[in-house]
């Protein structure tokens, strides 16, 4: 249970972007590589939905194809595509819709992860990687991030 702890815990700062006025979501941050918070909160969505969508494959099976398929295309496209295409496809949904799936796919990701055996994830160290890579790891390589957005918004 320690790694659903510490990612909630870790998860936490991340939902003061629910906080922001849609004005301030969608305001591009400088010290953010220029993002804004609306595309930061679809960037992380979107590596929670991969985890999400791994730890259901690995609900049933020992291991998640998805993963190995986004482990692929990220070696092969690069990650600068990539996530370029996570930026479009959230840019093109509505604000409202980002901020609905920003509020439940952590936590059903979390719930999720308490029906997967052990085995699969927590006992595997492969499978706990790369759960870890697109959250725990995933929110501190953007906690600067996040502190700029915030900051800005503040002001």
């Amino acid at each position: 249970m320690s790694f659903l702890d510490d990612e909630r815990d870790a998860w936490r700062p991340c939902e003061a972007l629910l906080e922001l006025s849609d004005e301030q979501l969608v305001r591009p941050v400088g010290a953010a590589h220029g993002w804004s918070g609306r595309q930061l909160m679809g960037h992380l969505v979107a590596w929670q939905e991969v985890a999400l969508d791994v730890a259901r494959e690995l609900a049933v099976n020992e291991t998640s194809p998805i993963a190995a398929r986004v482990a692929a295309d990220w070696d092969s496209r690069g990650g600068d595509i990539v996530n370029a295409e996570i930026d479009a496809r959230w840019a093109a949904r509505p604000l409202t819709e980002l901020r609905e799936e920003f509020r439940r796919i952590a936590g059903e990701l979390r719930g999720f992860l308490t029906v997967v055996p052990e085995s699969r994830w927590i006992k595997n160290a492969a499978n706990q990687r790369t759960l870890a890579e697109e959250t725990l790891d995933h929110y501190e390589e953007h906690q600067a991030d996040l502190d700029a957005i915030l900051a800005a918004a503040a002001e």
